[in-house]
């Protein structure tokens, strides 16, 4: 019956969300959460208070993903309104019009390197409106972009989902450096097929085949480096791999390199208007500010990101009943003992990368492309008027994650995944990967789903001697492929791309990628415990 109580609100909510008629996710989720607050309440026994304290902690915690959002579209309407995305399209263009050369150097490429540097969903708000603006299907493209930023994120935002999401497991730094290496090389031979089954959501198989040669050069431009610098160092490899893959890409794409050539494309390019340099330097200096910032500010060796996620407090109230405010010296907002409880929660101000960079490069390049004040104006009311749906549903998610997260040892979630352990017995490395998975669709974090789920994964690597670094790999291998079915990364991307009511439809069509994913990594599993 446990198990029954834990399972019954997920099963409920994927019904609601794909069947024919789908409900919207603003809706379902809200009522997903009541029901896991209600099974929290009569059948577990949670205290109402600790109940209440979670929904508020939840109301606090929507703030990073709804944020983050807001930031990415402001960019996505500075980029139209500026002709920022015209440009930006015409210069691609000019480096090859084959859309598969498109979508591997964008989709792909670029976004392995933004996941590298920021994580936080960032990788599809930056490279999903740039493909949508070169012409391709908004819905098509966001598939593309859930399904390609799984290779990567293992690695993503400087490798936080390794070295932060297990921390909890008290591993040494030699530990960690081989989990890293072992994900790598899963997600290496996982970087051969995922792609192509990317592609295949926006052009045919005959397209594909046709450009097969520079899909896989593209593939390994970014794979290999990748893979090779998680040989020694598990914060860099995502980072390093995406930068030199952009780079090859384009370069490959400007050469004409394993790529389909067609006479309409040849003369359309020949014929179309070549794009000053300085232009397209103008054009791109938003998303370049953007990345130059994440990276400055994720890398923690330049000491910024220490002091963005700065806890030393400035200043701090009592709120009574409500809890204990405080504002520390880099603005981390944080509430803790909500409600008389032990629950918390708190806003990175300035980490989140919604003020940085987004906000700050939207303000400083206002000027720069001479927007009057009638297009500030309409840039930020388009953006406001897109955020209301996405927030009741992240809010509605955030509070069916909490809920489902409480009770410790007897939490819904925890009790999934032991659940499903005992049912697959020593054949768990084959399933392992999932549990990850199932952690990133609950939480949208590969970094959170490690931190769940981390310690059940060592422990059942212990008591089946098992290898305990590869049963980590494989979680965070899971983690990293269960971004594909995220609720947050599919409400994130269908709201910066202005997709309604498709959340269902979505999840239906990227789980199939994320099957294969688990099963590429099964097999790695048996192949790397010989």
């Amino acid at each position: 019956m446990p198990l029954f109580f834990s399972i019954a609100p997920i099963v409920l909510l994927i019904w609601m969300m794909t069947k024919r008629h789908g409900i919207p996710s603003f809706i379902a989720l809200p009522l997903t959460a009541a029901m896991v607050y209600f099974i929290q309440l009569f059948w577990f026994g949670t205290q109402l208070t600790l109940l209440h304290a979670n929904i508020v902690t939840a109301l606090i915690s929507v703030f990073t993903p709804i944020t983050i959002i807001l930031g990415a579209i402001l960019l996505n309407k500075l980029m139209q309104i500026s002709g920022s995305e015209n440009v930006v399209r015409n210069w691609l263009e000019n480096i090859s019009p084959n859309p598969v050369a498109q979508l591997m150097i964008i989709g792909w490429a670029f976004a392995f390197m933004i996941e590298g540097a920021s994580g936080f969903g960032t990788p599809a708000a930056i490279a999903a409106p740039i493909l949508v603006g070169l012409g391709f299907n908004p819905l098509r493209v966001a598939l593309l972009a859930l399904v390609m930023n799984s290779v990567p994120v293992s690695f993503g935002a400087v490798g936080t989902p390794t070295w932060f999401g297990f921390t909890n497991l008290g591993l040494s730094d030699d530990s960690l450096l081989d989990i890293g290496r072992l994900s790598a090389l899963i997600h290496f031979i996982a970087g051969f097929v995922i792609p192509l089954l990317a592609l295949r959501f926006i052009v045919s198989w005959q397209e594909i085949r046709q450009n097969i040669l520079f899909i896989f050069l593209s593939i390994l431009s970014c794979s290999v480096p990748y893979l090779l610098l998680a040989q020694i160092n598990y914060e860099f490899p995502a980072l390093v791999g995406g930068a030199i893959g952009l780079a090859l890409s384009v370069l490959l794409a400007r050469l004409r390199i394993g790529i389909k050539r067609e006479e309409n494309h040849e003369e359309r390019t020949n014929s179309g208007q070549v794009v000053p340099f300085h232009h397209v330097i103008k054009a791109m200096l938003p998303t370049l500010l953007l990345i130059g910032i994440l990276i400055v500010t994720r890398i923690h060796q330049l000491g910024i990101k220490a002091w963005l996620n700065s806890a030393e407090i400035n200043w701090q109230w009592h709120l009574g009943w409500l809890g204990n405010l405080s504002v520390s010296k880099s603005f981390v907002i944080s509430l803790q003992q909500v409600l008389g409880t032990t629950a918390s929660a708190s806003y990175k101000t300035l980490y989140v990368p919604a003020i940085i960079p987004f906000l700050l490069v939207v303000l400083v390049c206002i000027p720069l492309f001479q927007l009057n004040r009638h297009q500030v104006k309409q840039m930020f009311r388009e953006t406001g008027a897109r955020i209301s749906k996405p927030f009741i549903a992240l809010l509605g998610a955030l509070v069916m994650v909490n809920m489902m997260m409480l009770g410790n040892e007897n939490a819904p979630v925890i009790i999934i995944g032991k659940a499903l352990a005992a049912m697959t017995g020593e054949s768990w490395l084959l399933f392992s990967s999932f549990l990850g998975a199932l952690g990133s669709f609950f939480s949208g974090s590969n970094t959170v789903s490690n931190l769940t789920f981390g310690g059940i994964q060592y422990s059942i690597a212990l008591n089946n001697g098992m290898n305990v670094n590869l049963m980590l790999a494989l979680q965070s291998v899971g983690g990293a492929m269960g971004n594909m079915i995220c609720l947050n990364n599919i409400i994130a991307v269908c709201s910066i791309l202005g997709i309604t009511h498709a959340e269902g439809q979505i999840m239906k069509k990227t789980i199939l990628p994320m099957l294969v994913y688990g099963g590429i990594a099964a097999v790695m599993a048996l192949i790397l415990a010989s």
